[in-house]
């Protein structure tokens, strides 16, 4: 056979193959935050990379959506998020943007554990209404911010915990939890890519014994302090307290959207000290000096706790980064003595 028709009989089984590989190509899938998008990330391994909208130091209690975020949003398949109660500002987009994609709300994922929000002591009502618009309103009412929230949420919790569940939407702070997200992500992608349905099981398969494997060790990690009292920036977890046992004995702030008044800091300085809590730990995207007013004049030290991995770079292993990184924080901060 002549070099020519061995270059085009190449040249067919080449234009033949284009069908196969367009079939392979892996969906568009885009994650809300950076600890649900490291199990998508993971489920999705050697197939596709999703995107992520929540980068870097952001929170999603204080994000605005960017142009790049929208056109992601527009080209999605698959948008998984947590859920209206925590990334609030994607309610919208995802309506006028995302009409196209398969949208998955993983706080109803089967098998998911929920948690009450926590009221009352060193817990306050909690309220997202508690933001800009009710500060300004109460500052124009020259009321106490304090006592404004606490009327507030008297007269409109129960409505704003109907909207939402009524639960904490720091969900992932669970493996176990975890482990369920796992199973609807792998479940969501098989559906929407059936050519790689094998190799999202086997890497959920992967994952979820990883999962099991890390909440083993977390048990062991935090064993020796788990009698010790302390104090958190905000109420985020819950999950990982009730999981492993450990006691958080107040937060300083309900929600990061909005700053706390005097009354509020003053209040759990003084449980800080009643309570014996020997740690109060910031968080990184979130003001520092809150912290060192409500430790002064106290014995308790301060550390930070990261429950939204702001300071871990996304990918498949960060989940994990995030949870040892939170058993390490408490284990170094409560281990100390004065």
């Amino acid at each position: 056979m002549s070099l020519s028709k061995l270059s085009l009989l190449a040249g067919v089984a080449g234009l033949s193959l284009l069908p196969s590989l367009a079939l392979a190509a892996a969906p568009e899938v885009v994650v809300s935050i950076k600890p649900i998008h490291s199990l998508v990330a993971a489920v999705m391994d050697g197939v596709g990379e999703p995107k992520l909208i929540v980068e870097g130091a952001a929170s999603p209690h204080t994000y605005t959506l960017k142009p790049s975020n929208a056109r992601a949003l527009q080209n999605a398949n698959v948008v998984f998020w947590v859920g209206h109660g925590l990334e609030a500002f994607l309610e919208k987009p995802l309506e006028a943007l995302a009409g196209k994609a398969t949208v998955v709300e993983l706080e109803e994922a089967p098998g998911i554990t929920t948690l009450p929000f926590r009221e009352g002591g060193a817990f306050e009502a909690h309220d997202h209404g508690e933001h800009e618009d009710h500060d300004d309103h109460a500052a124009e009412a020259g009321h106490d911010h304090d006592t404004a929230e606490a009327g507030h949420a008297e007269e409109g919790h129960e409505d704003h915990d109907h909207e939402h569940g009524g639960h904490d939407m720091h969900l992932w702070l669970d493996p176990i939890n975890a482990k369920a997200m796992t199973a609807e992500i792998e479940q969501t992608l098989s559906a929407a890519d059936p050519d790689h349905a094998a190799a999202y099981k086997a890497n959920a398969k992967a994952l979820s014994d990883r999962l099991d494997a890390l909440d083993t060790e977390l048990k062991a990690t935090v064993a020796p302090i788990k009698d010790r009292p302390f104090v958190v920036f905000h109420d985020a977890y819950q999950y990982f307290e009730h999981r492993y046992g450990v006691r958080v004995a107040g937060s300083i702030t309900v929600s990061p959207e909005a700053t706390p008044g005097a009354e509020r800091i003053s209040e759990i300085h003084k449980k800080v000290t009643e309570l014996g809590a020997t740690c109060v730990f910031a968080e990184p995207q979130f003001e520092p000096k809150l912290v060192k007013v409500v430790t002064e004049g106290t014995p308790a030290r301060a550390g930070t706790l990261d429950p939204e991995a702001a300071t871990l770079a996304a990918g498949p292993d960060l989940y994990f980064e995030l949870m040892r990184g939170i058993g390490t924080s408490l284990v170094t901060c409560l281990s100390q003595t004065n």
